[in-house]
């Protein structure tokens, strides 16, 4: 495994990744929505700067999409920090994990995505790299073995996860700030369709950004994603500007319905509905069921279905809400949990 491919210095993404960060703010003053999370991160950051030390380690969690990885740019770029991309899955060995942490220059972050997937004997690396600015370096085995401590210059790590359950107490102890990024609201969705059309040179007006924006299941890279395709059915059409009408067509041809739910989450409230009687079912069940992994179904499906009230997960599994049936045009059954809450 080369270097290059461990970790990414994110000034030098080709093609449609450069894109995909140009529609990043840069600055915390333009990242839109979750306010209280970006006050506190203002003042944590402030107090930092004063006393001249690195911000302390972040732990960013929630569910994809929601702007973890560009907080992290954010972070880096309000402290003067160089930034290395990496992720959990891709160490090999400790020897990998040592040389990003040992990488000289001052002032660095370094972002570990997905970082519930690091080993347990990665993580013991991590421990005294992150209190102490020191790792344990161990050359050859047996009686022979020597042991080097390399001492670091100070760092910020900051980690992101969408299974803040699997990482060990051990490990989230040391983070000193640990936030959690909600769903964002359609108003907060359209800001930041407007201001993607804008870098884009896309004609967006009030009525689109809207659309797109409240059929973005509350995630900022879905609605990145929906405008380009919008944009992509608008041009074809000779249509110069996307409004309204040209926003719903060009999502219903992409089959994002009124909610914002996508092909396969219908998929997925049809099977527990047609197959299952509504639930409770099994997860495993579903993902053999659908062909899916269940952890695409438990990190990008569910999420959103539960926050929707579509979706409600039990001691014995998964079961679809009323709401669910609705959506789908079907009746709830008599004495179904929950069926009064529509009527």
């Amino acid at each position: 495994m080369t270097d290059e491919s461990r970790w990414t210095d994110p000034r030098t993404l080709p093609g449609d990744q450069e894109l995909d960060r140009s529609l990043r703010p840069r600055r915390l003053t333009d990242f839109v929505g979750q306010r209280d999370l970006k006050e506190n991160l203002r003042v944590f950051i402030a107090a930092a700067r004063q006393r001249g030390e690195v911000l302390d380690h972040v732990l960013l969690h929630g569910p994809p999409g929601l702007g973890k990885t560009t907080m992290a740019q954010i972070l880096a770029e309000e402290m003067g920090q160089e930034i290395r991309l990496t992720s959990g899955p891709t160490f090999g060995n400790s020897a990998e994990l040592i040389a990003l942490l040992s990488e000289q220059g001052p002032r660095r972050a370094i972002f570990i995505d997905e970082i519930h997937r690091l080993s347990r004997m990665l993580e013991e690396h991590l421990y005294p790299a992150m209190e102490d600015w020191r790792v344990e370096l161990i050359i050859d085995k047996g009686p022979g073995a020597r042991h080097f401590n390399l001492q670091l210059e100070p760092f910020t790590l900051i980690g992101a996860t969408t299974r803040a359950g699997l990482i060990t107490p051990a490990l989230r102890s040391r983070f000193g700030i640990v936030c959690h990024l909600d769903f964002y609201p359609p108003a907060d969705l359209a800001v930041i369709v407007k201001r993607s059309a804008g870098i884009l040179g896309i004609d967006l007006d009030e009525g689109g950004a809207l659309e797109i924006a409240r059929r973005s299941r509350g995630t900022p890279r879905a609605a990145n994603r929906l405008l380009r395709r919008v944009r992509d059915y608008a041009q074809v059409e000779g249509r110069d500007l996307i409004d309204r009408d040209m926003a719903d067509s060009g999502l219903t041809r992409l089959g994002v319905d009124q909610l914002g739910l996508e092909p396969l989450d219908r998929r997925y409230l049809q099977l527990i509905i047609e197959h299952f009687g509504g639930g409770p079912v099994g997860i495993q069940n579903l993902g053999v069921s659908l062909g899916e992994e269940i952890d695409t179904l438990e990190d990008v499906v569910e999420p959103f279905l539960i926050q929707s009230g579509l979706l409600m997960r039990t001691p014995r599994g998964r079961e679809a809400m009323p709401a669910a049936w609705v959506h789908l045009g079907l009746k709830p059954p008599a004495g179904h949990p929950g069926q009064d809450t529509l009527l």
